[in-house]
């Protein structure tokens, strides 16, 4: 079952203008592109045929291939990455059982939360759509509401039934929880891992569907499936001890650059 991995990337971010050519600097001093970092991550996936940028600026291009990267470019139109995915998919010619998009803001994507996600598929013929889900501990918690009394948007959280299928996924901290936990301490809440594993076919309706009232609020692209009454398979992954984080505004990049050295990545 061949897999491609699709890094979409954008330069117009309406929260962080210019994010995919943003340094990171490393535990050794070395600077980055998140760019570059997010290819780095997704080389590091086990079972995967190939791996692609996807972009529409000239910047980022020039960037990736810079470094060796395959780029596909893609229209300025596409409203997301879902959509840029499909569109990259179909400009390579299709061939693939498996597409997943790797976005391009999450550097400290460990290779086993994709590989995990693609053996779920592997695994279950029926689902169409998986994307990862990592329990929160008290410190991953207290920065998701740190966050949001911050008022900014951080990371994104998911909700879903016993089967793992998802009931709903929020930029706000849900569900609702009075209880305070110790840093390392497990809570109930999920951080929704921003990798989405998608069929072909997924991927093409997709981009016939028209947003719908969700999916604007909340300006989460994976909603458009469940307003089509299409289920999301959460697939949930260990951090092994890892902290995880993705660069959503320009206080992440500290954030993240002091679990880069954490976890003592170059």
């Amino acid at each position: 079952m061949p897999v491609l991995i699709v890094i979409p990337a954008r330069y117009a971010s309406s929260r962080y203008p210019g994010k995919p050519l943003v340094a990171l600097r490393g535990a050794g001093g070395a600077a980055r592109t998140l760019i570059r970092r997010s290819w780095d991550a997704a080389m590091g996936v086990a079972g995967v045929d190939r791996v692609v940028v996807a972009t529409d600026d000239d910047r980022i291009r020039d960037a990736a291939q810079g470094f060796g990267a395959e780029v596909v470019m893609t229209s300025p139109d596409c409203a997301n990455g879902t959509e840029r995915c499909a569109q990259a998919h179909a400009v390579l010619g299709g061939g693939y059982d498996i597409v997943v998009n790797l976005q391009g803001d999450a550097p400290l994507t460990p290779a086993w939360f994709v590989e995990d996600l693609i053996a779920a598929m592997h695994g279950d013929a029926d689902a169409a759509l998986a994307t990862p889900v990592l329990r929160c501990d008290g410190r991953a918690l207290n920065g998701f509401l740190q966050d949001r009394k911050a008022g900014r948007v951080g990371g994104t959280t998911a909700v879903f039934d016993s089967r793992g299928r998802a009931l709903y996924f929020s930029k706000e901290v849900i569900p609702f929880t009075a209880d305070t936990y110790d840093a390392m301490a497990p809570t109930p809440v999920y951080h929704h891992v921003g990798v989405y594993a998608y069929r072909p076919a997924a991927l093409e309706a997709y981009a016939s569907w028209a947003p719908g009232p969700l999916e604007a609020l909340e300006g989460l692209e994976q909603l458009r499936f469940l307003e089509q009454g299409r289920p999301v398979l959460c697939v949930e992954v260990d951090a092994r001890g890892r902290q995880f984080w993705e660069l959503n505004n320009p206080q992440d990049v500290p954030r993240i650059e002091a679990m880069m050295a954490e976890q003592n990545m170059p």
